[in-house]
């Protein structure tokens, strides 16, 4: 009887055993997959984080990063005559095309150096002698403008400074009811002005990488440096409009 009762006791006591190790496993196994659980919140929370911050993140310390850029847009460009003669055009559109680089120096302030191929000129019509005409004038600068920068927020810089211009070459066309004439000049020996200070002031608008421009800017000197008469003294004025790209240094 007492072997009986050994063995009972011995059945009872490996039975709980196992049915504790089993609940030790389920237990286990439960907190195994509430840890991934866990982990896959983690990573989902992590994800939606950087998609939502990232961006502004980015915008936020534009101001405080160096950036090349290159852009493309139209010049509206017309003439004007300082000393109040009576010389009226009317204006003409043109390409600009070039690069930028944009140096913070502190937060909200910064330079911005750029190099252009700017397209000017003018267009006009009148009468001569009982003929009307047509007469259109194409100037090709080099321009080389040096902006201080004033960044109020990361979407909008303030630009204002001056601006060195080199006139590459000048295309006249001039057209009548019997006649057309189309004249190009390098101005080797030439009175014209090749060496020009202006003066320009704009914006960019920056979202990301893109970069929206808009420029209006004037001559400082007249296009003829002795004041001869062989051709018109005028000065240039012009509305620039670009989009741009930029890449972001550390």
């Amino acid at each position: 009887m007492k072997k009986i009762i050994l063995i009972l006791t011995a059945i009872v006591a490996t039975a709980n055993l196992v049915t504790a190790q089993n609940d030790n496993t389920r237990q286990q196994e439960n907190n195994n997959r509430q840890q991934e659980n866990n982990n896959r919140e983690q990573q989902e929370n992590s994800n939606r984080h950087e998609n939502t911050v990232e961006p502004v993140k980015t915008n936020l310390y534009i101001r405080e990063r160096m950036t090349v850029g290159l852009k493309i847009g139209a010049n509206f460009s017309n003439v004007y005559d300082s000393k109040g003669q009576d010389f009226q055009a009317d204006s003409k559109m043109g390409l600009a095309l070039g690069g930028f680089v944009s140096i913070p120096l502190i937060r909200y302030i910064g330079i911005q150096p750029e190099l252009l191929y700017s397209q000017k000129g003018f267009h006009g019509t009148g009468s001569f002698l009982g003929s009307n005409y047509d007469f259109t004038r194409t100037t090709n600068y080099l321009d080389i403008p040096i902006f201080f920068a004033f960044k109020p927020s990361p979407f909008l810089t303030l630009l204002v400074g001056p601006q060195y211009s080199y006139l590459l070459n000048q295309k006249d066309v001039f057209t009548n009811a019997t006649t057309s004439i189309e004249q190009e000049k390098g101005f080797e020996n030439d009175n014209i002005r090749r060496n020009t200070l202006c003066f320009v002031m704009g914006f960019d608008v920056n979202i990301s990488h893109v970069a929206l421009g808009a420029r209006v800017g004037w001559d400082v000197q007249n296009n003829n440096g002795d004041g001869t008469s062989t051709t018109p003294r005028y000065k240039n004025e012009w509305a620039q409009f670009t989009l741009g790209y930029r890449f972001y240094y550390y």
